[in-house]
């Protein structure tokens, strides 16, 4: 994807900035936001002109019809400052082509490409330094005509957000194996990042804390034996020294952080595997020990290893790998992104 620096817009700067008040080693994923956020219009059937002004409140009405019938859908990415002091992005053309296939599955107008990177340039000084650091990206759109009829908005609203963050785990994760409750459906939405997957997901999510899990992983719809997804990741299965990871699908979404690592994990010479894994696989596997690592991918974690798994009364502990594929890929990863190694697959892009 290549920077458009020649895009019409309409520019409101914020009088101070507000970084010097941020304290970067603590913060909340996603509770801070930068001094600016780019609102872009679509009205008579076409996008308006971006606007970049001050990051605050919204104005809109209680009969927008994105409260009423869940046209949303978002991205999430990250920008990376290396030691050069240079800005980098990361597979921004994956983020940008998924944005526009969820928006089609939820029968909303697609955007631009030269509007998708705009706001970046401007807030640039909020990505902050060190590895492990970044500048979440929030790019989103939904409905915002008035009216409780039921059918699609006729206007809409692309926004963008900025977040400078640390990582989204900070330790090990246990999971727990759904048997009643689905994340998506065969022919629904599953494969867009609709606003409606998360909400959805949060209660059966709670049960599972409940019980002192972190997440999920979910199963299939009809016959809950097929994994799928955890939470905000996608999931690998190393099995003796393959990687396994379901195919993606109607109800699975297309990580770009899971095809990066497919792609790393086939450079260094690591089986992969894309196919349906079963429940009771799992459960053989982790019993003959043969399962030797789980870890979800995905942008906001990046990587983010599995300690155990429960499954109906069963807890399974997984002894920790001296050759362990989840920080060799998250490493392989992190130093792609940080400009540490040279990008062999031009994944990054400078701004």
């Amino acid at each position: 994807m290549q920077e458009n620096n020649t895009l019409p817009i309409i520019i409101n700067k914020a009088e101070k900035s507000r970084l010097d008040q941020v304290d970067f080693d603590n913060l909340t994923f996603g509770n801070v936001f930068t001094d600016h956020m780019l609102t872009c219009e679509f009205v008579n059937g076409k996008w308006q002109t971006p606007v970049i002004e001050p990051y605050g409140p919204l104005t809109i009405s209680p009969g927008a019809r994105v409260f009423h019938y869940g046209q949303a859908v978002f991205e999430g990415m990250k920008a990376y400052r290396d030691d050069q002091d240079e800005v980098w992005l990361f597979r921004p053309e994956e983020n940008f082509l998924r944005l526009n296939k969820s928006s089609k599955r939820l029968a909303m107008p697609e955007l631009p490409r030269e509007v998708f990177l705009t706001l970046l340039r401007m807030d640039k000084k909020w990505v902050p330094k060190g590895y492990g650091n970044s500048l979440y990206i929030r790019p989103f759109v939904f409905g915002d005509q008035v009216g409780v009829s039921a059918a699609p908005s006729g206007t809409y609203k692309f926004m963008i957000l900025l977040c400078p963050v640390k990582a989204y785990y900070t330790g090990d994760v246990k999971v727990l194996i759904a048997e009643t409750y689905s994340r998506a459906a065969n022919g629904g939405v599953g494969a867009a990042k609709a606003a409606g997957n998360y909400g959805a997901q949060f209660y059966p999510t709670s049960l599972a804390k409940e019980k002192g899990f972190d997440q999920i992983i979910w199963t299939d719809d009809c016959s809950h034996q097929y994994l799928e997804e955890a939470g905000t990741m996608n999931l690998f299965f190393r099995i003796n020294n393959t990687l396994v990871t379901a195919p993606t699908s109607d109800r699975i979404l297309d990580g770009v952080t899971r095809k990066s690592v497919l792609a790393l994990a086939e450079r260094e010479g690591i089986s992969t595997e894309v196919r349906k894994i079963t429940v009771s696989e799992l459960l053989e596997a982790a019993k003959n020990k043969s399962l030797k690592e789980i870890f979800g991918a995905g942008t906001a974690a990046v990587i983010s290893p599995v300690s155990g798994f429960g499954y109906k009364e069963d807890y399974f502990e997984l002894t920790p790998q001296e050759d362990s594929f989840a920080k060799r890929m998250k490493k392989s990863l992190l130093d792609i992104q940080y400009n540490l190694v040279e990008d062999t697959f031009n994944w990054t892009l400078k701004i």
